[in-house]
């Protein structure tokens, strides 16, 4: 699995946001997510993340494609997206880049809790091919 930074997509990163448990990497139509190996990534976490991402592009999600590349392994609190939607946040659409098992499987347990259909994509390249192809819109 590789990092934005390791890529020529990290030349395109308009911005960076930078916490203990790990990157999030803003770009013209996409957000992508690096957290940290070991990390329990809960609801206060993607609080610092949603707050900070959606007051950058002035958004409350609706139009945000978001994209979990799972680059390390940790685990995800699945029902903490019901604080997410409770708070009137909602994304275009999500996405993970995993090649994982534990990671697929902390996937589909996660769709249980996303409102939408979770896109899964082996490489953050063919995640944001996809996205480029406007193929999203179909989701």
């Amino acid at each position: 699995m590789t990092s934005i930074k390791e890529t020529h997509l990290y030349a395109e990163v308009i911005k960076e946001f930078t916490y203990p448990f790990g990157n999030v990497f803003v770009f013209k139509e996409f957000v992508v997510s690096e957290i940290n190996e070991g990390q329990v990534f809960n609801w206060e976490k993607a609080k610092l993340i949603a707050k900070d991402v959606f007051s950058f592009l002035d958004t409350n999600g609706a139009d945000v494609i978001f994209i979990s590349n799972r680059i390390n392994s940790y685990s995800v609190v699945p029902l903490d997206w019901l604080k997410f939607y409770k708070q009137q946040y909602t994304l275009k659409a999500y996405c993970v880049v995993s090649q994982n098992k534990r990671s697929i499987l902390n996937t589909r347990l996660e769709s249980l809790f996303y409102a939408k259909r979770i896109k899964h994509f082996n490489s953050i390249f063919e995640a944001v091919n996809f996205i480029r192809k406007g193929v999203i819109e179909i989701l």
